[in-house]
């Protein structure tokens, strides 16, 4: 079975959305997300740059989310949730996954781990930080505008990971989004599974 490693709010929660839209079993193990933990051994043993997610199936390992998205639709997905790689939307597919990890997310990142580091943060750095993001949420919103999913009529793992990615755009520079995105992202986060990964992230929290 499928272990995630997993601290609430980390990138995980796409790859147990895929697993909860495609009904594949996985386990949630909690990790500490203190710095102290994630700079110990036993974590840097896990995954070599101290961050969280990993993924374990047997004996593999892995420690980037989007890979081990990936992983699951081509492992376990039976051709769900992404084009087949001979289909004319299969590129687009890879465009709009990795957009949401490269271009979306980064400058997010950037925001939070600025916001950690820094006190007070450089006002000028988050500023043009959540310009770039806006960028991309205007991007999104054009690409949306004629169609209910970045493909067409059909979900895929790709709407997964830019609807994740929404998520920390709504908490870290605004829960006001154009009308395409926003209908987007009503329309995902009203998907059962998503209410069940909301759950499955909450409950990995570890209490003090």
């Amino acid at each position: 079975m499928l272990k995630i490693y997993h601290a609430p709010a980390t990138r995980a929660f796409r790859v147990i959305w895929v697993c909860e839209e495609l009904a594949i079993p996985y386990e949630i193990v909690p990790v500490d997300f203190s710095p102290a933990y994630r700079a110990s051994p036993e974590w840097r043993a896990m995954n070599p740059v101290g961050k969280v997610p990993v993924m374990t199936d047997g004996a593999l390992k892995m420690f980037e989310s989007g890979a081990m998205m990936q992983y699951v639709l081509d492992r376990y997905g039976a051709g769900r949730l992404q084009p087949s790689p001979d289909s004319p939307d299969h590129a687009l597919y890879l465009q709009w996954c990795w957009f949401a990890e490269a271009t979306f997310s980064r400058p997010l990142g950037e925001m939070t781990n600025h916001r950690r580091e820094f006190s007070p943060p450089l006002e000028k750095v988050l500023a043009e930080m959540a310009r770039r993001a806006s960028l991309s949420v205007a991007a999104l919103d054009q690409a949306l505008a004629d169609r209910p999913y970045l493909l067409g009529d059909s979900m895929s793992a790709a709407d997964i990971s830019n609807a994740y990615v929404l998520r920390g755009y709504r908490r870290s520079v605004s829960e006001d989004l154009p009308t395409h995105v926003q209908a987007f992202f009503d329309r995902m986060t009203a998907r059962d599974s998503y209410a069940r990964t909301v759950v499955a992230d909450r409950g990995a929290k570890i209490e003090p």
